[in-house]
């Protein structure tokens, strides 16, 4: 992954066209990038947040930000109320507790 400015690019490679490719991921707006090494690959993933920034504020709009740590969750009433109670039961907020079962299963798909 590459990281510039709080943006994330992930990264793949197409083998019948030999190019490495990419997306900033960590943002709704549309962000590419594309390289044929991966010195061009970081550097046009570079200029292409660079663009976006000077395309943003040349329209006089704030650059979408990459997530800001808050999102609403919508659950049925009673898978709400067992999460309320296995997180009662470990000592912890509802918060902590499904932040935590976010990172468990983030870092079990590494």
């Amino acid at each position: 992954m590459l990281k510039h400015k709080g943006y994330i690019g992930h990264i793949e490679f197409d083998d019948e066209a030999e190019i490495f490719y990419g997306e900033v991921i960590n943002t709704r707006d549309v962000i590419t990038f594309q390289g044929s090494s991966v010195k061009e690959l970081k550097q046009e993933f570079i200029n292409s947040v660079e663009d976006y920034l000077a395309f943003c504020a040349q329209r006089g709009e704030k650059p979408e930000k990459p997530f800001s740590g808050r999102f609403n969750l919508r659950l049925d009433p009673e898978l709400h109320r067992e999460a309320y109670t296995c997180a009662k039961q470990a000592g912890m907020s509802l918060n902590n507790w499904v932040a935590n079962a976010i990172i468990h299963q983030a870092k079990s798909r590494v």
